[in-house]
């Protein structure tokens, strides 16, 4: 079985994969590269999810790549504009014939031996397998589970005559048109949900548990549709661009220093975008940025409320009846629809296995260096963006600092480099440690672990990143690298593929 060898393995073509590909590819156009992608067509998260309203909850001048400016007089953009945006950026870029589509990913092997990846992989459509090697393995696969969102069971369920869904698997040209629909849930999907479905649903009821934290954005730049007429708009997406980094930074730096001022200006703004909403459904028991602010662009959220279209109940469920949703307290919800905006499942490393010399990483007992790399696992990358900004500026500065690392191991000719942990700075806190949303509190045993200081602290701070990152030497003294060994033969390339 014939092996074909990459310098480089990116896993998924979403905006993490597209965007970091991009950097290499530019950086080192003289490196082979291939990025895995499961689906049929290029965007992740943003291919896969359809479901009504779909779009960013972070302002576009800051979520899209910054060598590809986003030109749009809208702050927040619909999914299909951003899967057309990552499309088009890989034409652009000459990803395309790099993609292998369909592949689901087996497991990755590293080889201390042959100084190599061995990933093991299955064409679905076909149940063929693919075996591929490559000297550096780069995830971009985000954190969940594409196969399937968290979609607890209800009492009684199964007697209910209506559908019950998840956003995750429902498809953009799902009817609801004059549908009584209950939207379980209180987090960004169901803020997105509502609002959407309420224009052409009969009724539509939003049912939590507890409360969230939403904000009423305006989703036009209208700073920025002033400037356009005077200035290049290279120069306004720029401005737009570090102008909304600055702001967003500045708001998560304030609940973080003033929690109890700033969760009375959000109570305040909430109560003022919905009057004749009974406060306490928008009063969350949590602080502000526990877990993250939900958008509302021009405050359609909020509209949806006002006009009476939309309504929240704030109560657990005790069972589903045929005709709807029974409360604990009695209340009874008439419903032909519920859509079950429960959250996601958390799934790492795109649901493969990781291994070196056959024997399984376990990555709880690991740091994460850099947020980039995986202690003790060799030349391997780890793009995970940001959850108190917009994922994809981390992204940006993860896909730079991995070629600046590939540049610094030519130069020195080096062929494998390793994040080792000489000062003792493992703790018990998650990389996701102080964010609380419920996807993630289910899945804090799987995650990997950060350290007591730099570099293996995760700061979620763009600035400190970014000078870490793109500015500070790449040989920290936390890297062991090692010269290539002797060139590898096709043989140990097919015992590789055979143990994996």
């Amino acid at each position: 079985m014939a092996i074909k060898h990459y310098d480089i393995i990116i896993i998924g073509a979403g905006l993490s994969g597209i965007g970091t590909a991009c950097h290499i590819a530019r950086e080192h156009p003289e490196k082979s590269l291939a990025i895995l992608e499961r689906r049929e067509n290029v965007g992740g998260t943003w291919d896969l999810f359809r479901y009504p309203g779909i779009r960013s909850d972070s302002d576009m001048a800051s979520f899209g790549f910054n060598f590809k400016p986003w030109y749009s007089e809208n702050v927040l953009a619909q999914g299909d504009d951003i899967r057309e945006y990552v499309r088009e950026t890989a034409e652009e870029f000459g990803l395309y014939e790099k993609i292998k589509f369909g592949l689901k990913l087996k497991n990755s092997n590293w080889s201390t031996k042959e100084q190599k990846w061995i990933v093991s992989s299955v064409q679905e459509a076909t149940g063929e397998e693919a075996v591929l090697s490559c000297n550096f393995l780069v995830n971009c696969a985000g954190y969940y589970n594409f196969d399937q969102g968290y979609r607890p069971s209800f009492p009684k369920e199964d007697v209910f005559k209506g559908d019950i869904v998840h956003p995750q698997s429902l498809p953009k040209d799902f009817d609801y048109s004059g549908k009584k629909v209950v939207v379980i849930g209180s987090g960004a999907t169901a803020v997105t949900l509502v609002p959407a479905m309420a224009k052409k649903a009969a009724k539509v009821t939003m049912l939590q548990r507890s409360p969230t934290y939403i904000m009423s954005l305006p989703n036009t730049d209208k700073m920025s549709m002033v400037l356009n007429k005077v200035l290049p708009r290279a120069w306004v997406f720029k401005l737009a661009r570090r102008r909304n980094i600055l702001f967003q930074r500045a708001l998560y730096l304030a609940c973080q220093r003033w929690p109890n001022t700033m969760r009375k200006m959000f109570l305040s703004h909430m109560y003022k975008h919905a009057p004749n909403i009974d406060k306490r459904h928008l009063t969350p028991e949590y602080m502000p940025w526990d877990q993250r602010l939900c958008a509302a662009p021009d405050g359609d959220f909020f509209e949806s409320l006002r006009s009476g279209k939309a309504t929240i109940v704030t109560d657990h469920i005790d069972r589903f009846d045929e005709t709807g949703i029974v409360l604990k307290t009695g209340q009874h919800i008439a419903a032909d629809i519920v859509v079950a905006a429960t959250g996601l499942e958390v799934q790492l490393m795109g649901g493969s296995t990781l291994s070196i010399d056959n024997e399984e990483v376990n990555l709880p007992g690991k740091m994460a260096y850099k947020g980039i790399m995986i202690q003790d696992v060799p030349n391997y990358g780890w793009i995970f963006g940001y959850t108190n900004a917009p994922w994809t500026l981390k992204c940006d500065i993860g896909g730079r600092y991995l070629c600046r690392l590939l540049a610094h191991m030519d130069k020195a000719g080096m062929r494998v480099a390793t994040a080792v942990d000489t000062g003792n700075n493992a703790t018990d806190a998650s990389v996701l440690e102080g964010f609380a949303p419920g996807y993630i509190m289910r899945a804090i045993d799987k995650m990997p672990r950060q350290g007591k200081a730099d570099p293996w602290r995760i700061t979620m701070h763009y600035g400190k990143d970014k000078k870490m990152l793109v500015k500070d030497p790449v040989d920290d003294g936390n890297l062991l690298f090692k010269a290539a060994a002797s060139t590898p033969s096709r043989e140990s390339d097919l015992q590789q593929a055979a143990t994996a």
